[in-house]
């Protein structure tokens, strides 16, 4: 396996920079994924890192050696795509061992990492098979194996989940974890699901805009967010803001509220704030609960409720127009036009010193 750099990487098209210098280190045996919504970069990235994109400036390493100008064939990597890219012609069986007959494998060793890859996947009872025959988890384990057999220092997936449906997505989120824990592979992971993210992941890379957000361990990420982007992409409900206005600052709180919030004391976490600035106070729905006392501290009317089985999300309408989700216990009961007093703890919420 190996380790990958990325030192102030940059790529543009003309005029255009898409890509604004990004520095990411990956270590050896890690599992890195991008994240981020449509067109922030994670793609284009990883194939600046697979060689099918040009670098416009800044340095790539792979396992020590620079790699900006080397051939995609070079570079150790073997890529997953999202499209499964698989010969429709060929058996699994052909398919798996494609790469390796290109490169003019002996037969011996063909049959010896088929078998292999097919154990590992478990899809020995399918090698003989054509792609028309099997289903779209099938097909992208063969576009695995595929990647399997080729022993590279570095495998690439490009939302390799996204064509299948919820309950294939859950199987295959599981073969792939597996996968990195049997072969202690450096693996990079592109997708726009949060939940992919943050189960598969040992390092999250938030992208947005072609810049770096913020990096970290999943639950670095969830409970201590850098900004208000990285805040609200990570975490389903997503995070409730509010704006709010500072009354005080002290050594290690701020002192917010807001038409709807009674004042609070929030721990600024060493962000800077001043006396009458405006601010956003972050909550997750899953912190929100109805306050013990009927008083609380978040007023407003019950828009919506939807009961999902393991919880009930509300939606709220707040007295100064803006709304909150609450994600509350499974047997919550709350009917639609009731007002509704809610309460959380400070220590769990965010304030940043940006507004939306």
């Amino acid at each position: 396996m190996a380790t990958v750099k990325l030192r102030d990487l940059r790529k543009s098209y003309g005029d255009v920079e898409v890509i604004k210098g990004v520095d990411i280190d990956i270590a050896d045996g890690e599992f890195v994924v991008f994240v981020g919504p449509s067109g922030c970069g994670k793609s284009t990235l990883l194939r600046m890192i697979a060689g099918l994109e040009d670098i416009t400036d800044g340095t790539l390493e792979i396992d020590g050696q620079r790699v900006n100008d080397l051939e995609p064939s070079k570079r150790g990597i073997a890529m997953v795509f999202q499209s499964y890219a698989i010969f429709p012609h060929m058996t699994v069986r052909e398919n798996v061992a494609f790469g390796l007959t290109i490169n003019k494998a002996s037969k011996a060793e063909k049959e010896e990492k088929v078998a292999e890859a097919a154990r590992i996947l478990q899809m020995e009872h399918l090698l003989d098979r054509r792609p028309s025959e099997l289903s779209g988890g099938q097909r992208q384990r063969v576009a695995i194996g595929r990647a399997i057999v080729r022993d590279p220092k570095v495998f690439l997936f490009d939302e390799p989940l996204s064509n299948l449906d919820a309950a294939l997505r859950m199987d295959m989120r599981m073969e792939i974890g597996k996968l990195h824990q049997d072969l202690d592979a450096s693996m990079i992971y592109v997708t726009h699901d949060q939940v992919e993210a943050m189960t598969l992941a040992d390092k999250i890379v938030v992208l947005k805009d072609g810049k770096v957000m913020q990096i970290g361990a999943p639950m670095e990420l969830y409970h201590e967010p850098a900004n208000l982007f990285v805040a609200g992409f990570l975490g389903a409900p997503s995070m409730n803001f509010l704006d709010v206005t500072v009354h005080a600052v002290n050594d290690t709180t701020v002192t917010i509220s807001s038409d709807s919030l009674d004042q609070i004391d929030v721990p600024h976490k060493g962000r800077s704030f001043t006396v009458g600035q405006a601010a956003t106070l972050g909550v997750r729905p899953q912190y929100l609960h109805p306050a013990a006392d009927e008083v609380g501290r978040l007023h407003g009317k019950v828009i919506l409720t939807e009961r999902l089985g393991s919880e009930t999300v509300i939606d709220i309408g707040l007295a100064d127009g803006s709304k909150v989700i609450a994600a509350l216990a499974e047997d919550s009961i709350q009917i639609a036009g009731t007002d509704v007093n809610l309460d959380f703890d400070p220590n769990q919420a965010h304030i940043f010193p940006e507004t939306r």
